[in-house]
């Protein structure tokens, strides 16, 4: 259908909406590998350091190292995906973050901190990659149909994201089998999910759909096809530069307000004599819903518009701040009530983000500026995952939920002064 290598120029033209379809499936396929590899950092990684450590002050560390080597992570996968398309681009971070997991085994094995914190910086491209693959699922996608193209790649990751975090106990009991600690028997399934994720898209992302959907505005560059390409026209250099703006500014407060209450509440609940059985379901509860109503999502924000979303997850964020907050340290319920309002404000937060995105930054540069966009998005990760062991350390769990809530209302401005603009 069309030649897959960096200087890939023709493509049957008449076939693009069934190499959409194609596209969707291979990501389908990789998400639902690489959402039970990006489960094991947030289960047990804040657990792991505190056992290392022996100190709270530092659990939100890791954290930060893996949104920090994610941040790396982006550029390095939206270059290569610019460069050589985003079949060679996500392969590549998945098999990182698969190098990453098997260093935090060593790591754990030979009771060592240095290299846990290395390990997990570098477990982080795993993380990045994860999110890079929505773009993906966008370049083919109709202008009218994106937020939902962009929804189905995140709605795949639900299958492992949850799954990933309930296999926790038995892993960690098959890791001491092995001679290897508990708390890092998730990162084996991630390293083997991460690995297998990397080999779906290696032979099976193909054709590539950046390098189809460049062919196909060429094509019509040239006149040879009357199909709409899957770039946006009409965008001038201002507004393509405010879309990418407030799109960041939607997913950068989303991120940073999610992870920091998220990372937190594993050590909250083991404060309180939660195993890591309990901190599992809730952590599975919460990446359910940052995944799961993707579909959606994706129509909402197709159908509503991009603004009113993005001020919908300001709203959400806070009520699970809110209620994280409030909610008894004993309650497993209501706080896997809070933490599924967090992913569901997250959820409305990047899906409408990444459409915002998507709609103005041309072909030419799509795969460079969204890595970019993902930089920020993991600055901003890493910033709330290192303050939330510190603020919390300081003061308490529900100050730290609280406080991210009340943040999080800084997009009903931001938003509503866009849409008066336009």
């Amino acid at each position: 259908m069309t030649s897959t290598g960096p200087a890939a120029t023709t493509v049957h033209i008449s076939t693009p909406e069934q190499a959409q379809r194609r596209v969707l499936r291979v990501l389908v396929a990789s998400q639902v590998l690489s959402g039970a590899g990006l489960a094991a950092g947030v289960t047990v990684g804040a657990l792991l350091a505190q056992d290392m450590l022996g100190s709270t002050g530092l659990a939100g560390l890791p954290s930060a190292l893996i949104t920090g080597g994610s941040a790396l992570a982006a550029v390095a996968v939206g270059r290569v995906s610019q460069a050589r398309g985003r079949r060679t681009g996500l392969a590549t971070g998945y098999l990182t973050g698969a190098i990453g997991s098997a260093g935090v085994i060593t790591a754990a094995v030979l009771s060592n901190p240095v290299l846990l914190f290395i390990a997990l910086f570098v477990y982080g491209a795993g993380t990045a990659t994860n999110l890079q693959a929505r773009y993906a699922g966008a370049d083919l996608a109709a202008p009218g149909h994106r937020a939902r193209a962009v929804s189905t790649v995140l709605v795949a990751t639900t299958f492992g994201g949850v799954a990933g975090p309930n296999l926790a106990a038995p892993t960690g009991t098959f890791a001491e089998h092995l001679g290897i600690p508990n708390l890092a028997g998730p990162f084996i399934l991630s390293g083997t999910a991460y690995a297998l994720a990397a080999l779906v898209l290696a032979l099976r992302l193909r054709p590539d759909p950046l390098l189809m959907a460049r062919a196909l505005a060429e094509a019509e560059d040239a006149g040879t096809t009357t199909r709409p390409a899957a770039d946006v026209t009409g965008v001038t250099g201002v507004e393509s530069r405010g879309g990418v703006v407030l799109g960041a500014l939607v997913m950068i407060l989303t991120q940073l307000v999610m992870v920091a209450i998220m990372t937190m509440t594993p050590v909250h609940m083991h404060d309180h004599g939660h195993g890591t059985a309990a901190s599992g379901l809730v952590i599975a509860v919460h990446i359910g819903a940052m995944y799961l109503p993707s579909p959606v999502t994706g129509r909402l924000v197709d159908r509503c518009g991009r603004m009113t979303i993005a001020a919908a997850s300001g709203i959400t964020l806070l009520a699970a701040g809110v209620l994280a907050a409030t909610a008894p340290g004993d309650s497993v319920a209501l706080l896997a009530l809070a933490l599924a309002l967090l992913g569901l404000g997250w959820n409305l937060g990047l899906v409408s983000g990444t459409a915002i995105i998507t709609d103005t930054v041309p072909l030419a540069t799509r795969a460079r500026t969204q890595g970019l966009v993902d930089v920020s998005i993991a600055v901003a990760g890493a910033t709330g995952g290192l303050a939330s062991g510190v603020m919390v350390d300081a003061t308490s769990y529900p100050a730290l939920a609280l406080t991210g809530g009340v943040l999080s209302l800084a997009l009903l401005p931001a938003t509503a002064a866009t849409a008066y603009r336009r």
